[in-house]
Order: structure tokens, then sequence, then C-alpha cells
């Protein structure tokens, strides 16, 4: 077991492990306690009640943040004709609407954050899966990312302002970033609280027992704070 450098353990030495903190408290200690010479992303981490088997128990939807994540978010648009132009106009970073760039995309090109498709572009973008999926860029209809010309500026937009996906994995959790420790903990507790919002809506219908186990936010590197869950899931912006 790899050892802990003293930085992360005067950083540990601040949280009480056996306690579970009110969310205001929780994102104020998890920003203290990053401990980086860069400026630490802060994380949540979800423990969910549910069985990741099952395909009535599946948790995939998309989250704006108010505040946004702290950094310039790439965003490129698949599309063709009117729609690259609307993406372009939008201000897409990239506009793949030729085939040298899904060839370039193909060869192992991801130097882009969002990918966004429109529905006629699904046919050359499934090609790509081999490229994008491991990198969680493949566009989907679920996540928000397959749209309509008519919507490409609202997505590209709210992906440019802060729009999270989060999704359940094969172990059953959910990892999502909410901003950055240079955020003030007002800032980082309000993006938590619209993120939970978001988990709350998100409950599938073959939910059972508990939905939410446990919370934990920790920056980047630094050690994890646990979060009271029902606290987290009645969470209010009003404080």
């Amino acid at each position: 077991m790899a050892k802990h450098g003293k930085k992360y353990l005067e950083a540990l030495a601040r949280v009480n492990t056996e306690q579970t903190y009110e969310p205001l408290a929780a994102v104020t200690l998890a920003k203290e306690t990053a401990y980086t010479k860069f400026d630490s992303t802060i994380e949540v981490h979800l423990r969910m009640g549910l069985d990741p088997r099952q395909a009535d128990q599946q948790v995939r939807d998309v989250c704006v943040l108010p505040h946004g994540l702290g950094k310039a978010v790439r965003v490129l648009v698949f599309a063709q004709g009117e729609a690259a132009t609307r993406a372009q106009e939008a201000g897409a970073d990239y506009v793949a609407d030729s085939d040298e760039m899904i060839n370039k995309i193909a060869a192992g090109w991801t130097d882009f954050d969002v990918a966004i498709a429109t529905p006629d572009m699904m046919g050359k973008v499934g090609r790509l899966g081999r490229v994008l999926g491991p990198r969680s860029l493949m566009p989907n209809p679920k996540a928000g990312t397959v749209c309509s010309a008519d919507d490409l500026p609202r997505v590209i937009n709210e992906s440019k302002a802060g729009r999270v996906e989060f999704r359940l994995d094969k172990t059953a959790n959910i990892h999502v970033p909410i901003g950055k420790a240079s955020f003030d903990a007002v800032q980082l507790f309000e993006n938590f609280a619209a993120l939970m919002e978001a988990i709350k809506k998100a409950k599938p219908s073959g939910a059972k027992g508990s939905y939410l186990k446990k919370v934990t936010i920790a920056a980047t590197m630094g050690p994890g704070v646990k979060v009271d869950p029902l606290q987290a899931m009645n969470i209010s912006l009003e404080k």
C-alpha cells in the first residue's frame, strides 16, 4: 500500500473521518484541505444503492452548475450544412463537418472536452466509438448531446457554462466535479446543491431501498470529507 506524503497527512488531520458533515461544512473543508500547487478540482463521489446490472436501475443525466467548473470547455460539434453554421455562430470550438475531420478523430485526435452531434451525423459518429467511448466523449441522446440544429446554441452554451454529465458506473458509484479549490465555499455549495437536485430527479424507476448510501467530497489528491446523505438529498440553496 502506497504511503501518503506529509502534506496529505496534514490535510487528513483536519478531517474527522468518523463524522458526516453537513453540506456547506463539507465543501468548505474539502476546499481548505486542497494542498496541490495547481488549482485542485473539487469532486463529489456518490455511492448509490443501485444494481448497475439492472436496466431499470441506471442513472445517466446532465446538470448545469450555476458557477461552472472554473475552466475553459472546448466543444466539438458533428454537424453539416446549416447546422454546422449554427454551431460555429454559437461558439463551438470545432465543427466536424467533413470526412477529413472525422478521419482525424478516428486516428486518435481528441483535443476537446465535449462532443455534440445532430441526429443525421450519428451514422458517422457511431464509427468513432473506439476513440470517443473510452474518453466519455460519445454524443448520447440521454445526456442531451445529440440534439437538433435548433437546439445547438443552447446545448453549446450550457456546455461552456458548466454543464456536467453524470452516470452510474459498473461499481454503483457516480463521480462528478463541482468546481475548483479557488472557488469560494458558497459557489461550491451552490454547485453541489444543483448536482444533488439533478441526482434526485434522475432516480430510476427500479430503485429499491436506499437510493443514496454515501457521499464524499474531496479535492484532487486530498482526503475525503463525508457528507450526511440525508442532508445531501434534501439540500436547499437557502442553506
